[in-house]
C-alpha cells in the first residue's frame, strides 16, 4: 500500500505541474461558467430549470470529451515511461510491481475526476447562493455515474498501454477505440437492425454493452424516467430493467468492464516485465 500511495502522489505531482492538466481542467471550468453566465438557470424549458438544466448539458459534454481525453492520455502511463527508459528506474525502487501500476491508476483517476467534479460542485454552491433549484439527489446520480465512466476507461486505457511498447501506437488504438464506441451508440447498430431486419431486442441489448451508450441511457433517466427521447426504444428498455435498473447498470456495467481490463492490464504488465 505504501508503494501505490506514493506512486499514486508521483503521478499526482507530475499531472498537475503538465500544461494539459491545465488545459482540462479550464475546459471543464469555463465550460460550466459560460453555461451559468448564459442564463440557462434562469430559463425554463420542457420543465427543466435552475441547475437542473446546466447538469444536463454538462454531464452531456463529459460524454463527449471524458472518453477520449482519458484514453489518449491514459494509453502513455505503461508505454511512455517503458519508451522513455523511466519504468526502470522506478522498478529499480523499493516499489512492488502491483503499487505501481495501481498507483499509476489510482493518481490518474483522481486528476481526472477531481476538476469534474469540484466545476459541479461549484456550480452547486452558485445555483444555491443565487436562489435557484439544486436538485441534489440529480447531482449525486450524475457524480456516481461520472465516476463508472472515469474508471471504466482509464481500465481500458491501461490496458492498451500495457499491450503496446510505443506511445505512439498506444494513442492510435486508443483513437480507434474510441471511434468504434461511439460509432456503436446509434449509426452503425440502427443501420444493421434496418439491413438485416434483426430483432429490436438484440439490438438495444448489444448497444447496451456499450459503456457510452450505457451511461448515455442512464444519465438520461434522471430528468426524463420516461425515456421519451429514445423513442419506441425506451419501452424495450424500461419495460427489462425499469428506470431503477437501468441507473443501476449504467454505474455497476462501466465500473465492472474498467475494472477487468484493468486487471488483465496488469497480468499482461507483470509477465512482460518478469520475462
Amino acid at each position: 500500500m505504501t508503494g501505490l500511495w506514493m506512486t499514486a502522489k508521483l503521478d499526482l505531482a507530475e499531472s498537475f505541474r503538465a500544461r494539459w492538466f491545465l488545459v482540462y481542467s479550464l475546459v471543464f471550468g469555463g465550460a460550466l461558467v459560460l453555461l451559468l453566465l448564459s442564463g440557462l438557470a434562469e430559463s425554463r424549458v420542457m420543465g427543466f430549470s435552475g441547475l437542473s438544466r446546466i447538469l444536463i448539458i454538462y454531464v452531456q459534454l463529459c460524454m463527449a470529451i471524458l472518453p477520449v481525453f482519458i484514453l489518449l492520455t491514459t494509453v502513455r502511463s505503461v508505454a511512455g515511461d517503458r519508451e522513455a527508459g523511466v519504468i526502470e528506474y522506478l522498478l529499480a525502487l523499493p516499489v512492488s510491481l502491483s503499487g505501481w501500476y495501481w498507483g499509476k491508476l489510482t493518481g490518474r483517476f483522481v486528476v481526472v475526476f477531481a476538476p469534474v467534479f469540484l466545476a459541479m460542485a461549484a456550480a452547486a454552491v452558485f445555483a444555491a447562493l443565487r436562489g435557484y433549484g439544486v436538485p441534489w439527489t440529480a447531482f449525486a446520480l450524475n457524480a456516481v455515474l461520472l465516476v463508472s465512466l472515469i474508471w471504466c476507461f482509464l481500465g481500458i486505457g491501461i490496458l492498451i498501454s500495457s499491450l503496446t511498447h510505443s506511445s505512439d501506437i498506444a494513442q492510435g488504438a486508443a483513437f480507434v477505440v474510441w471511434l468504434t464506441l461511439l460509432l456503436f451508440i446509434d449509426v452503425i447498430l440502427l443501420g444493421i437492425m434496418i439491413r438485416e431486419q434483426i430483432p429490436a431486442e438484440l439490438v438495444i441489448g448489444v448497444s447496451l454493452m456499450n459503456p457510452l451508450q450505457a451511461f448515455r441511457v442512464a444519465s438520461m433517466t434522471i430528468f426524463d424516467p420516461a425515456l421519451m427521447l429514445m423513442g419506441p426504444s425506451s419501452h424495450i428498455i424500461l419495460d427489462a430493467l425499469g428506470v431503477i435498473g437501468v441507473q443501476a447498470y449504467g454505474i455497476i456495467y462501466p465500473v465492472v468492464l474498467g475494472s477487468i481490463s484493468a486487471m488483465i492490464g496488469y497480468r499482461v504488465f507483470r509477465r512482460g516485465d518478469l520475462i
